[in-house]
């Protein structure tokens, strides 16, 4: 049956269509710098908020309007995935991500809840073979069941630490089983409320001890995706380990870990850490550790994870940009890790959302593309550290310099000018690229 009777496959209709459900800039086949918008992008659909989301808050009750409630259990994720397929190709997304139980209940005991994930996978692959689909990522919901009240790899149980580590190694082998390019690590309860009770030490080593046995584990199974951990520094918990992408990888080189992992980085919880997103995509870029991205935005007058599509285009070009510097996103892709308002609870609201998402990004994507074009930051910071590239400069950054031949200079030297960051400036220049876009 048809969950989206309403609407019709998403086309490109250009930035003059009054069409509400119509491309107005992403454009799947147009070429920027060498590459089609969809190769670019890789955008995929969040099947949590999309797919189970109802628009619940701890003031009210789900509002969501979805044509698939009507069913329970099993019965319901399997609607559920009719729903998915039919959507994802509505709306014209090449990848999905999930959870493991988005997809499919929980039952009494692991080996049940295994039998309900298996059913739903058998089911995905059909639909993922018939639509051309593909599964950017999978990871695990170690976060919600009361058993991960104290984490997963970090809690003070050691039978927890083995019940994750069971889904783990289940969720490795539907990654196998779907062909997903990539699998994440999101340490949702992997921090702690108070130090008072709480061995930081060892639930640090544990947590890297889990991280490598999966890694051993997808060699053993021959998953050939990348591993990718989502930096977020709290929420559920007060402090969380992967506070942002320096802590992070801070983690990976201390324990070995930094040749198997990049990081899949959200632009909301770079909000939560008092950073910009292009902060930390910038962060990891340099270090290589660029791998993902979930698009997003926060809510600067709230201070929780709100989830918003991404509609802020000054952000979302210069996300672009670092990504666009980065090589693109290699087997990573721009997942909509994004809900619908609460008010927003027609399923043609899922629609909008997102097109209005991919959109942005489109628009993102060619102003990023001018601006590389015309070199606009790279001329901004070559006449910048000018002083770098010739005379004591150059002999710092080449590593022929010491203290006693900079002792001698700095004695040489009248008085020191410096010059101006023109800030302003150089902010109402990029605002020219954006109104042009």
């Amino acid at each position: 049956m048809a969950y989206f009777d309403k609407v019709n496959r998403i086309g490109y209709e250009g930035k003059q269509s009054q069409n509400p459900l119509a491309f107005k800039h992403y454009n799947p086949d147009e070429i920027v710098l060498g590459k089609t918008m969809e190769e670019h992008l890789r955008f995929a659909v969040a099947y949590w908020h999309t797919l189970t989301g109802g628009g619940a808050d701890p003031f009210g009750a789900p509002t969501a309007v979805r044509p698939w409630d009507r069913f329970t259990g099993m019965d319901l994720a399997k609607a559920r995935v009719e729903a998915a397929f039919e959507f994802f190709e509505k709306i014209r997304a090449p990848y999905f991500c999930f959870h493991d139980r988005d997809i499919a209940p929980e039952g009494e005991t692991l080996a049940e809840t295994n039998r309900n994930l298996d059913a739903i996978v058998s089911m995905i692959k059909e639909h993922m073979q018939s639509t051309g689909v593909k599964l950017l990522w999978n990871t695990a919901n170690m976060f919600t069941h009361p058993r991960y009240v104290h984490g997963a790899a970090t809690s003070c149980s050691a039978d927890v630490f083995a019940y994750a580590a069971a889904q783990v190694k289940k969720g490795l082998e539907v990654a196998v089983e779907l062909g997903a390019e990539n699998y994440v690590f999101w340490g949702g309860r992997e921090g702690y409320e108070s130090l008072l009770n709480t061995d930081m030490e060892l639930e640090l080593d544990n947590l890297a001890r889990f991280l490598h046995m999966a890694v051993d584990y997808a060699k053993e199974i021959g998953f050939q995706g990348q591993f990718l951990i989502e930096p977020k520094p709290k929420e559920p918990t007060k402090h969380q380990y992967d506070f942002d992408c320096a802590t992070t990888i801070a983690f990976l080189q201390k324990y070995g870990l930094q040749d198997h992992f990049k990081l899949n980085i959200e632009a909301n919880h770079a909000t939560l850490a008092g950073h910009t997103f292009e902060h930390e995509l910038r962060v990891a870029r340099i270090h290589g550790m660029l791998g993902s991205i979930d698009a997003n935005q926060g809510d600067l007058l709230l201070g929780w994870d709100t989830d918003e599509f991404p509609t802020d285009l000054y952000s979302v070009t210069l996300a672009m940009y670092e990504i666009l510097k980065n090589g693109g996103l290699g087997s990573g892709g721009v997942n909509f890790d994004a809900k619908v308002r609460r008010g927003s609870f027609e399923p043609e609201d899922l629609f909008l959302a997102h097109i209005a998402g991919m959109d942005t990004f489109a628009r993102g994507l060619k102003v990023a593309a001018r601006l590389i074009e015309d070199r606009f930051f790279e001329n901004i910071l070559d006449e910048r550290y000018e002083s770098f590239r010739s005379g004591i400069g150059l002999d710092i950054v080449s590593g022929k310099a010491n203290f006693r031949t900079l002792e001698a200079y700095a004695h040489s030297l009248g008085e020191i000018r410096t010059r101006s960051g023109r800030l302003e400036h150089i902010r109402a220049r990029l605002n020219e690229y954006l109104f042009e876009g």
